[in-house]
Parts: C-alpha cells; structure tokens; sequence
C-alpha cells in the first residue's frame, strides 16, 4: 500500500466519522424537540381540565372565588409561556393553585360524590402520570445531548454546527415536587 492510499483511507473515515456524529446530534436534537411536544401535549391536556374542574367546585364553594381566579390566571400564564424557563415556572403556579382547589374540594363531601367530580380526578390523575412520564423522557434526552456536546471529541462537531445545550425541565422547589392530590 502507497503512502497516499492510507492517507485517502484515513481521510475517508475521518470524514464517516464525521457525518456519523454529526447525524447523532441530528437524532438527539429531534428526539429531543420531540419530548418537548409531548411535554407540551400533557400540559395543554391538564390545562384544558383546569376550566371544568373549576366549574364543578364553583358550583359547590362558590365563595372561594380568589382561589378560582389563582387557577384561572395560572392557566392563562401557562398557556402563554414560551422556553422551558418560562413553562416551569407555570407548571409550578398551576400546580399551586390546583392543590388550592383540591384543599376546598376536601371541605365539601358532597363534591367528591359528584360523578363529574370523580371523573375530573381521574382524568387529571392521569394526565399528571403523562407529564411525569413525558418529564422524564425530555430529561433523558436532554441529558444524551448535552453529555454528547460536552465530551471529547464531539465536542468539536458541536462547536463547528452550533449545536447547543438543552435546559432540562425541573421542578422549582421541594414543595412543587409533590404531586397535586387528586385522590379522596
């Protein structure tokens, strides 16, 4: 073998080598837009919730009103946010105010025998599986990017394409880490 066929053949791979990381940052970055939709998918569920679920304890504690307009404003502000940034924020002011209606829920017995009611639960029951779910699954893959982006020599490619890192989608305090109760 020449000289020049080892340098051809080393280039060659280099530039496999090459592509091949490249497309792996591709993968990671769609995988990881993707687990963000699905982040967002759940959100808008719960969302979405929100407003029959306020009905149906308006009917019954109709003289809670400041913890309804909570809901309803953390709604409004969740629905507007953009970055994650912004989303965690949201998530963890409707979380707040969902635990507020849940807590006047607990004072009217009678509510929790409303079929409606029940049903509301369930529903919102699992959706907040759904979120945990997708969470983690956006997590996880934010985690592949960014351990991809940071480690020798993928590095490199990152730098050279502008491949960023991801914020992870977390929880703001410990308070905000427990689930919203939802069973009576």
């Amino acid at each position: 073998m020449s000289i020049l066929t080892i340098v051809l053949v080393v280039v060659a791979l280099v530039i496999v080598w090459l592509i091949a990381a490249y497309n792996g940052f591709v993968r990671l970055v769609n995988r990881t837009k993707e687990a963000w939709a699905d982040i967002e998918v759940q959100l808008k569920r719960r969302y979405d919730l929100i407003p029959n679920l306020v009905a149906t304890v308006k009917g019954y504690a109709t003289h809670e009103n400041a913890a309804f307009e909570n809901v309803t404003k953390a709604r409004a502000q969740a629905l507007g946010a953009q970055s994650v940034k912004e989303k965690e924020a949201a998530d963890n002011m409707v979380s707040s105010a969902l635990k507020s209606i849940f807590a006047i829920a607990e004072a009217y017995p009678q509510l929790r025998a409303v079929e409606s009611f029940t049903k509301l639960q369930d529903e919102l029951t699992d959706t907040e599986d759904k979120i945990q779910a997708a969470r983690r699954f956006y997590n996880g893959n934010v985690r592949d990017l960014n351990t991809k982006i940071e480690i020798f020599p993928y590095n490199l490619i990152a730098g050279m394409f502008k491949f960023e890192k991801r914020e992870f989608f977390e929880l703001e305090n410990e308070a905000e880490k427990q689930p919203v109760k939802v069973q009576f």
